[in-house]
């Protein structure tokens, strides 16, 4: 078994074969995935590839690539080496307080094993309360006479064992669909995990597993895959499931390198972050906050800003950016989208919300606008800025626990 070498990049980093072990194997298998995902991932360049904004982490041919997110490309990379963790954990993508998140500085833990480690933490948990067991048709060759004959097999059978009876009946154990699905996911586990500190983990769970089958899932299989009373404790364990086998590639390099990525588009966690930390704080501090609210705008296409929050009668617009801007100002599409928000929302203001340090100050829109209220109509002033939350705390060793508000100082909620 080869040896498996990490690499550590950052979003918009640009890696070329040759760098640490990333040779051309890697690159036409990434090239592959990329074509697979409609080159959302990344910009292929002269003998090597850009990365976009997707962060997370990929494995092939004994080559781990861990994508840190950076929003700021001047300051140092250390500050975020952590950062992905921290924030799959506070948008509910990764369980709180997991022994592999808690366990994050533990030296070359990477994202992959984190959740690993989840995925066998839960099924041994569901192991340990015994498996559901379902009923289920079968079609077998049985000592005593039960459910339904099925005359031709059995003359084609049981000619010589009359004692036999070749029957379709019904049987109740827990080999079905649900423990397939994770079935197959712990055999994906299992593969990439060889020569790993998981791996005696892994064995063990598969010899107290007791579908022992790996069979093909479809991917419509896994979404039309539906729990119930007696299975609500398989809820995480299928998420983590689902989501290993969906990223997981066999044949992305014409059937010779197996690989697994498991990618998140950084642009959407920081909305969801940002999201999660205002209604942590909306009853306390009696607000209403809601993402992706939408309204019709011209013939099927709707208005989707990313946060709206509601105080006092006002209405404000958040349209969160993880990127800073170019030139350290906001471009005229981005401004012209929320005067867009402001009039079809009535919000009086607006923020373009960056991480960062340092807010700048509201502006008016230079135009005479007007809401209707009841049968009145009166005059609005709509107004914009960009305003930055720090992403850190004071220590810059973990995430802002004060984000929220800090939020609320940025948009001058009263």
């Amino acid at each position: 078994m080869k040896k498996i070498k990490q690499i550590s990049v950052f979003e918009h980093q640009r890696l070329l074969v040759g760098t640490n072990g990333f040779n051309q194997v890697h690159l036409d298998a990434l090239l592959k995935l990329n074509e697979y995902h409609d080159g959302k991932y990344f910009e292929p360049i002269a003998k090597g590839l850009k990365f976009n904004q997707y962060v997370g982490i990929i494995q092939v041919d004994g080559l781990v690539i861990q994508i840190n997110p950076k929003a700021d490309r001047e300051d140092e990379d250390s500050r975020w080496s952590r950062v992905l963790l921290n924030m799959l954990e506070a948008c509910g993508k990764l369980k709180a307080n997991s022994t592999g998140a808690a366990n994050v500085n533990r030296k070359h833990l990477n994202l992959l094993e984190v959740y690993f480690e989840l995925y066998l933490q839960e099924l041994d948990g569901l192991l340990r309360k015994g498996l559901v067991k379902k009923y289920r048709k079968q079609t077998k060759n049985v000592s005593s006479l039960k459910g339904k004959l099925e005359f031709a097999g059995h003359l084609q059978k049981n000619v010589i064992h009359k004692e036999r009876f070749y029957t379709k009946h019904q049987v109740y154990d827990e080999n079905h669909l649900l423990h397939h699905v994770l079935f197959k996911a712990l055999s994906i586990v299992s593969h990439f995990t060889k020569g790993t500190r998981l791996y005696d983990h892994v064995k063990r769970v598969q010899l107290n597993f007791p579908v022992n089958l790996s069979i093909n899932i479809t991917k419509s299989q896994l979404e039309n895959l539906k729990l119930n009373r007696k299975t609500k404790d398989y809820t995480y364990a299928v998420e983590l499931a689902r989501l290993i086998i969906l990223n997981f590639s066999p044949d992305i390099s014409s059937g010779k390198e197996k690989m697994l990525s498991l990618l998140f588009d950084m642009n959407d966690l920081w909305e969801t972050y940002i999201l999660r930390q205002l209604k942590k704080i909306s009853t306390h501090h009696d607000f209403e906050v809601t993402g992706q609210e939408s309204k019709p705008f011209w013939g099927n296409n709707y208005l989707r800003p990313d946060i709206v929050l509601r105080k006092n009668g006002k209405v404000y617009i958040i349209d969160t950016k993880w990127k800073l801007p170019k030139s350290n100002s906001a471009s005229v599409g981005d401004l012209r989208q929320m005067y867009t928000y402001c009039r079809f929302w009535d919000a009086e203001k607006a923020v373009l919300l960056y991480p960062g340090s340092k807010s700048h100050n509201y502006q008016s829109y230079i135009t005479d606008d007007y809401s209707k209220v009841s049968d009145n109509t009166i005059s609005i002033n709509h107004q914009c800025k960009k305003g930055m939350v720090n992403v850190f705390s004071d220590n810059e060793t973990k995430l802002n626990d004060n984000l929220g508000l800090d939020i609320l100082k940025i948009l001058e909620v009263y």
